[in-house]
């Protein structure tokens, strides 16, 4: 007779995941220089767990800021299904600089783990600008931004949200940035005439 202990291993085995994956966003985001034993000590397994996991630093900074981002972009779409593209797009500018602010360890993980890459050529990248053109094609089509608005213009408007002192009032940094980036953004609009 044959004993099978398939299912409950894997399930085991993705819980194992999900605490690794759990405990490295937040000693990440505190540290970008987190020990790797650290996190597998605090997320509860042995090494070999770890490892089998994620056989390197690269692998589980990559897995937790592609999760990272995936919310984010969930969010906008999110935000599309449930509020006026406007309110949307201020909306998800909001969860940016949360993710920003809050992500600061892991940002800088992230430019450890791919160097100095352009911003393009950088992990989660791409669903980004998706999350952000699918925003502004919203607010285009029902004419609350100004028609000529592209995702490069959007991400060059608010690239001053990486500059925020994380120490500092940063919610209200962010709310005043968010708020000039959409007066801009408004200003010329077909819908405001």
């Amino acid at each position: 007779m044959e004993l099978r202990i398939d299912g409950p291993q894997r399930s085991d085995a993705q819980r194992n995941r999900e605490r690794i994956l759990k405990v490295a966003l937040v000693e990440l985001s505190h540290s970008a220089d987190a020990p790797l034993s650290a996190i597998a000590k605090k997320a509860g397994v042995g090494q070999g767990t770890f490892y089998r996991n994620f056989p390197n630093r690269e692998a589980l900074i990559l897995e937790v800021y592609g999760h990272e981002v995936q919310q984010l972009t969930d969010a906008a779409a999110e935000l599309l299904r449930t509020k006026a593209p406007d309110q949307a797009l201020c909306e998800w500018m909001d969860s940016l600089a949360r993710f920003a602010v809050a992500k600061v360890g892991l940002a800088d993980a992230m430019r450890q783990t791919i160097g100095t890459s352009t911003a393009s050529a950088q992990p989660g990248y791409a669903p980004v600008v998706a999350a952000i053109e699918a925003l502004l094609v919203a607010n285009h089509e029902a004419g609350t931004i100004r028609p000529d608005v592209t995702a490069d213009d959007f991400i060059l408007a608010i690239a001053g949200i990486w500059q925020i002192d994380v120490n500092g009032d940063w919610q209200s940094q962010a709310a005043r940035l968010r708020d000039l980036v959409m007066d801009g953004l408004r200003t010329g609009a077909p819908g405001r005439d």
